[in-house]
């Protein structure tokens, strides 16, 4: 059976994963009685529930007597790092792009990599149906990029495909009432146009550019067989990232057909497949015949960028609400993450025993980390993120991100305010139709906390993407922490609505009568920059003379809803977040409220 081996790459939400739903149903690769999700590779619940795909996944078809393998890559910067080692498997991408939205910071950044990969690239402009669709303008703009990025002349000539995914239909034409109700259009595209895998001669060369774990088999490496054959019980050599050989028995070989892993007995040359055998198997090596090593160039590993400390529960309700609270048992589950992501490093905090500092790709990578162990029934405390500097040639370097926002033009001026005091540089700026778009280059520390305020000031109609660019000299100025100082309550208890009522005028709350609060928790954001310690949990004193007026009910304001994204970029350099199964809740480091008047002295004296 001849085979295609592509990757399905894009901006996020531009329409990936709901495009393969669509081509494994054209294919007839479900049984007709076969009951499938929509998103149907996004296993994970986070996944489903935010509707973007964090880790690759493979799968593969077979039509007209072809058999189609395809990767569906992650869209968000923080998981860029995937993209680039698919590349290393594929002979071509199908580029998707949203028919209104056009060209976004992730499109050129995946597009980027396919074309240094030298893969045959094929658009396809999704959501044709919009009523707000722009094929012509978008397609324009794709070969805009295309020139932009240094494509060869044969890649200009891209053939382009329109497609409504949701809908299931694609066609030839820009005219979306020429749609017809089959994805054939686009898998006939792929046969036609994307090259078979090179068959080269020669002994075994099998590369891992993925992780995937389980707990029957350990680590599973995988990757393309690049050259020769691979068995079941076979005998390999691995050389490893350091260069030395390990030889290990192939215990199982996976292969992927539609929503399911199979296990095969044999893999060749252009089969995309998974390797169980070797418990540290990693992401680059290269696998071998014995005896005859000739290892494939190292792939390379995109480096964390952003770093926080996760560490036990200390706060007074520890243990309350999640089972799982020891050290112990937060070190397990973070190194067991290891090893099926290669851009998550953790590491002890030196002298104690209760702190790991974990280092990711950015604030989405940590957070979905974080989720997922709240999910599990872990309660733990993490800090505030903070960036990881480098030096190059002897100058203190920091990562910078490209940037891109959309909005309305009466938000432009407060969006170029905010940005220009976090140290960014505007590269670009178009307006159309009052939608005005701004590209900016910012420090990523910049942009640490600046989403809560982005969306305040648009109102919630800006739209924010950025990517990372490259580590430049650091920006001078203390870019990126809070302007106003935060309520902090002094008391343990129960909040009542006459404490909150009178607390109103003092700032915003976080909190809600009834809810159970501890001294040194944060319940409120405060007017001014200085942090307050305030009573929530104080009653009415009641008497027993009637009072001249009736007393009227509290109406309180709503208090901010702060969800796990805003508390991780709301907190200051002396806060924690405490995650527990139920709750998030937002703390000073040092809860009592004295000892932390003490130390604010000496820092203003």
């Amino acid at each position: 059976m001849e085979k295609r081996n592509i990757a399905i790459i894009a901006h996020v939400d531009h329409g990936k994963t709901t495009l393969v739903d669509k081509l494994l149903e054209a294919s007839g690769t479900f049984r007709e009685n076969e009951e499938v999700k929509e998103r149907a590779l996004d296993s994970n619940a986070i996944e489903r529930e935010r509707g973007i795909t964090i880790l690759a996944k493979t799968t593969s078809i077979n039509y007209k007597g072809y058999k189609i393998n395809i990767l569906d890559t992650p869209g968000h910067a923080d998981f860029g790092g995937e993209v680039e080692r698919i590349m290393n498997m594929v002979d071509g991408v199908l580029l998707v792009v949203d028919a209104y939205e056009g060209t976004m910071p992730q499109t050129r950044f995946v597009l980027k990599k396919a074309l240094e990969a030298k893969v045959k690239p094929i658009v396809v402009v999704n959501k044709i149906d919009k009523a707000s669709a722009r094929p012509k303008e978008v397609v324009d703009e794709v070969m805009d990029l295309f020139i932009e990025l240094g494509a060869e002349i044969e890649d200009l000539d891209f053939k382009v495909v329109y497609a409504s995914a949701i809908n299931g239909t694609s066609s030839f034409s820009d005219d979306p009432s020429m749609q017809e109700k089959d994805m054939t259009k686009i898998l006939d595209m792929i046969i036609e146009n994307i090259p078979a895998p090179k068959e080269e001669q020669g002994s075994l060369q099998f590369q891992p550019a993925l992780l995937d774990y389980n707990d029957f088999v350990g680590r599973i490496g995988i990757g393309l067989v690049k050259r020769g054959s691979i068995k079941v019980n076979q005998m390999v050599s691995c050389v490893r990232l350091d260069g030395s050989i390990k030889q290990f028995r192939v215990a199982k070989l996976f292969g992927f057909l539609g929503l399911k892993r199979i296990e095969i007995e044999e893999a060749t040359c252009g089969d995309i497949v998974g390797i169980a055998g070797l418990s540290d198997i990693s992401v680059g090596e290269t696998i071998c015949d014995v005896g005859q090593i000739d290892p494939l160039p190292i792939l390379r590993i995109d480096e964390p960028t952003l770093q926080m400390t996760f560490g036990v529960n200390t706060s007074p309700f520890c243990g309350r609400e999640g089972k799982i609270v020891t050290a112990r048992k937060i070190e397990e589950r973070l190194l067991k993450e290891t090893e099926k992501d290669v851009s998550l490093k953790v590491e002890p905090v030196e002298g104690d025993g209760e702190s790991f500092i974990v280092s990711g790709r950015g604030e989405l990578h940590l957070s979905i980390l974080i989720e997922n162990m709240r999910r599990e029934g872990f309660e733990l405390q993490v800090s505030k993120p903070v960036i990881i500097r480098k030096e190059i040639n002897g100058v203190m370097c920091e990562p910078f991100e490209d940037v891109q926002i959309d909005v309305k033009e009466e938000y432009v001026g407060p969006v170029i305010e905010a940005l220009g005091a976090r140290e960014g540089t505007l590269e670009n700026m178009t307006n159309k139709d009052n939608q005005v778009k701004l590209h900016y280059t910012v420090p990523t520390r910049g942009l640490i906390g600046f989403t809560t305020e982005f969306m305040t000031m648009t109102k919630g109609y800006g739209i924010i993407n950025h990517t990372f660019k490259e580590y430049r000299k650091e920006a001078g100025l203390k870019v990126g922490t809070r302007k106003n100082g935060v309520l902090v309550s002094m008391e343990n208890g129960k909040a009542t609505a006459y404490s909150l009522g009178n607390l109103e005028d003092r700032g915003v709350m976080f909190i809600e009568p009834g809810v159970e609060v501890y001294e040194g928790m944060i319940v409120g954001e405060n007017n001014h920059d200085n942090d307050l310690a305030v009573n929530v949990v104080k009653g009415k004193n009641l008497t027993n003379t009637r009072s001249s007026s009736k007393d009227h009910t509290v109406v309180l304001k709503r208090p901010r809803n702060m969800s796990l994204e805003l508390c991780l970029d709301y907190i200051a350099d002396d806060e924690l977040v405490e995650i527990t199964p139920l709750n998030y809740r937002m703390r000073k480091k040092i809860l009592n409220t004295e000892q932390r008047k003490k130390i604010d002295a000496k820092k203003y004296s």
